[in-house]
């Protein structure tokens, strides 16, 4: 059987989990410049992979039109009058496994990602025994490829450069030479965000050096609030939450110097960009696969396990048992300073 020349990547949420498609198409591509890649994916996703060699995107509206088995059969119809000729489904859950069902009726070669969970689910019940790291999602994402005759070494990836800073971006990073540095202080659930009132002296004793320009980022209007509050506190700190078009924050995002996140999507965002991201994890934990792409261990700042023995409670964070939300501010602040001015 020849090799597929068309093929509908499907990756349809969370915003992180999309983020980290991103690397690996881009490797695919590179390797195999004359693969052509749908990804079917949130419209709001887009701008991910506008700048990607030979990939397209194709708009799922679960909710919408492409709500139910019936909907699931129009977006079928979809991608197959584009020539697609192969379904790598990255997500495997029960939409996407309905919808590769019915590509393949149509004679299509399909392959799924293995997400582990086996693996994953004594990660979770190790009680506070020795635990050791998993395969991570994006080589995951890689063998789903691989399974298409595809197969790819990402370690071979050539990154974008930095976006070109729109007036309004110019404006906010200013003509002065300094460092800039972005911060994501928040998360779905609680058990996986860094207290705000610690993140806040991270922010105060890196402003006081005088050396950084330092941009908050979040969402949703009691997040922006909360991060206008601490700007107003700072000369050198901006908060950009509710300010930029998600294509705008992109832009600045592929131009900091550094990003400090929870195991959430802004670190998923830089790392496309190939930026030095540090993490810091509450209730879950990086041997779960979920490292922003090509960090090091050495960026990943995890609660004490000495403490709170059960972490990793579970592997998105929306588990844990009571008390167990306070894990991650056993993270000193004078080590996540130490560790932003080292990378640095």
């Amino acid at each position: 059987m020849s090799k597929p020349k068309h093929i509908l990547a499907i990756r349809l949420s969370a915003m992180g989990d999309v983020a980290m498609l991103v690397p690996v198409l881009r490797v695919v591509t590179q390797t195999y410049p004359d693969l052509k890649i749908t990804v079917l994916t949130k419209s709001f996703f887009k701008p991910f992979f506008s700048e990607i060699l030979n990939v397209s995107t194709l708009d799922a509206d679960v909710y919408g039109k492409h709500k139910g088995i019936v909907g699931l059969f129009k977006l079928s119809t979809e991608a197959n009058k584009l020539g697609i000729d192969a379904v790598a489904d990255t997500h495997n859950v029960l939409r996407s496994k309905v919808l590769r069902f019915l590509l393949w009726l149509r004679q299509n070669k399909t392959a799924s990602i293995d997400k582990g969970r086996a693996q994953k689910k004594e990660l979770i019940q190790a009680n506070g025994a020795l635990i050791k790291p998993l395969k991570k999602t994006h080589q995951r994402y890689a063998d789903v490829f691989e399974k298409l005759g595809f197969p790819i070494d990402l370690n071979k990836q050539k990154f974008p450069g930095r976006h070109r800073l729109t007036p309004l971006l110019q404006e906010l990073v200013g003509a002065h030479p300094k460092k800039l540095i972005g911060i994501a202080p928040f998360a779905a659930h609680d058990g996986k965000m860094y207290r705000l009132s610690l993140m806040k002296e991270v922010i105060e004793d890196l402003n006081a050096t005088n050396r950084f320009k330092i941009f908050l980022f979040g969402g949703g209007k009691k997040e922006v609030s909360q991060l206008d509050d601490i700007a107003q506190e700072f000369e050198s700190v901006i908060n950009v939450a509710g300010v930029l078009s998600f294509e705008d924050e992109l832009k600045l995002i592929s131009n900091l110097d550094v990003m400090l996140a929870m195991d959430s999507g802004n670190g998923h965002l830089a790392a496309m960009y190939g930026l030095p991201v540090i993490t810091l994890w509450g209730v879950t934990h990086p041997y779960a696969g979920f490292v922003p792409f090509n960090q090091p261990n050495a960026n990943q700042l995890i609660a004490d396990r000495d403490q709170f023995p059960l972490i990793p409670t579970s592997i998105y964070g929306n588990k844990y048992p009571a008390g167990y939300d306070k894990a991650m501010n056993t993270i000193p602040v004078t080590t996540v300073v130490e560790k932003v001015l080292g990378v640095l």
